[in-house]
């Protein structure tokens, strides 16, 4: 059986911050998708905290090798975090976005994109005080990187709806009460399953 490549792209929501490297959401779909009856060979480029910048410098200092039949893209929580505006991420992330179609083969229906989870919905960024601003800044940058995607052509699944969850089941994050847990991550691989399926079929 050919083992589908899969690279994933992003920053501590891809890398799995304080969970186990099983629990990560890319390594949940995995085995997802090995259920399908598609194994798939998975490699990360990830790291806590890192920015559109810092994340084109860390796969710079990684170059992927080859051509992968899945690549994903989650990224812009720590541009936001850092008080960066969404005008500011526009052109960076469509920098990474056209570099994740390159990984693709030239494919853009071979990459998804997944939405920025909003951590104005965590105990975390309660304690700070007032999070509307959180959320509208997170909505602001979905905006453009919702934009870029349609732009052209790849896939786009929003797990805000589901990150938006974690005040109402502190089961969906972890101790450090800001980071997703292996459960909500595992909220995300189900919901991306149909697409990587459509993709990898």
């Amino acid at each position: 059986m050919p083992v589908s490549r899969f690279l994933a792209l992003g920053d501590s929501y891809t890398i799995g911050e304080h969970v186990a490297a099983r629990n990560r959401w890319p390594n949940q779909l995995a085995k997802l998708l090995e259920a399908e009856g598609i194994q798939t060979d998975v490699t990360i480029i990830a790291r806590t905290g890192w920015t559109v910048d810092e994340l084109w410098e860390g796969i710079q200092a990684s170059p992927p090798q080859g051509t992968y039949d899945l690549v994903t893209l989650l990224i812009g929580v720590n541009d936001q975090y850092r008080g960066y505006t969404a005008h500011w991420y526009h052109d960076k992330f469509r920098f990474l976005l056209e570099k994740a179609i390159l990984y693709a083969g030239g494919h853009p229906d071979k990459v998804i994109v997944l939405s920025i989870p909003d951590w104005g919905f965590t105990p975390f960024a309660a304690r700070r005080g007032n999070t509307e601003p959180i959320s509208q800044q997170i909505d602001e940058f979905n905006a453009v990187n919702l934009e870029e995607t349609k732009n052209v052509g790849a896939h786009y699944v929003d797990v805000t709806i589901i990150s938006r969850m974690a005040l109402d089941d502190f089961d969906l994050i972890t101790g450090d009460r800001l980071h997703p847990s292996g459960k909500m991550y595992k909220m995300w691989a189900e919901k991306i399953l149909p697409v990587a399926l459509e993709i990898l079929r």
